[in-house]
């Protein structure tokens, strides 16, 4: 080995810390892979265009503020109606995955790959999509009593968690939160039609909230909308 080859991981370091190289570098990635540092609240510019682009598309926050408002009445109101459409287009959602997944199935035999958990999973999807169609009823119980057997068995968990604990502060909250989730859960086998009536009014309280949240925004983002064209400018 010749004496350039041995100082070279010498010289790299050397410009691995030299502050006209560490410059050159480019911008730290976020793990999703994009440039965080582009959106970050010390980045003056960014932060102003996003917020002027905002304001200056204040009537799209508007319509989602409506559109959300317009679902909770309608939700409060006929409830019964809501949770049809919903089963609906679960009915609709599993008939377009079960289709897609025959499809891959079909086009991955012909290449020679695995295509049986494709098949099966395409198939399941269909008779989904089957029930939920003709047996919306049998749909919306049989999501009643998942979600109560998933509250029954979480409370469970929960209160034997707090059971566990010694001299722990809140344990009595986690033991409260536990019992309350198997009471919740228990009511829900007994009456699943009020359960889901109940969950399709918390629905419609969440939408009317969630839409006057997005209304007053709306307002806000139209009372210092900047003007079409501009640039937003150095703090």
């Amino acid at each position: 080995m010749s004496i350039d080859d041995n100082r070279r991981p010498q010289d790299g370091a050397n410009i691995a810390r030299d502050p006209a190289h560490a410059g050159a570098k480019p911008a730290e990635l976020a793990p999703g892979g994009f440039a965080w540092g582009m959106f970050a609240d010390n980045d003056p510019i960014a932060s102003r265009a996003m917020s002027d682009h905002l304001a200056r598309n204040w009537w799209a926050v508007l319509l989602r503020g409506l559109f959300a408002i317009l679902f909770g009445i309608v939700a409060l109101v006929l409830p019964g109606v809501t949770l049809a459409s919903l089963v609906l287009l679960f009915a609709v959602y599993m008939l377009v995955d079960g289709v897609f997944d025959i499809v891959a199935a079909v086009r991955a035999a012909r290449h020679g790959e695995r295509w049986g958990a494709l098949i099966f999973e395409g198939i399941a999807d269909l008779i989904a999509a089957a029930i939920a169609f003709f047996l919306p009823l049998a749909t919306v119980l049989a999501f009643v009593v998942l979600m109560a057997a998933w509250a029954i068995v979480s409370g469970a968990l929960l209160v034997a968690a707090a059971v566990k604990l010694h001299r722990t502060h809140g344990k009595w909250l986690m033991a409260l939160g536990g019992v309350v989730s198997v009471i919740w859960g228990v009511l829900l086998l007994v009456e699943p039609i009020i359960g889901a009536l109940v969950l399709t009014w918390w629905m419609g309280a969440y939408a009317l909230f969630f839409g006057g949240a997005l209304i007053a925004l709306a307002f806000q983002l139209r009372s210092r909308a900047a003007p079409p064209g501009t640039l937003p400018q150095h703090a």
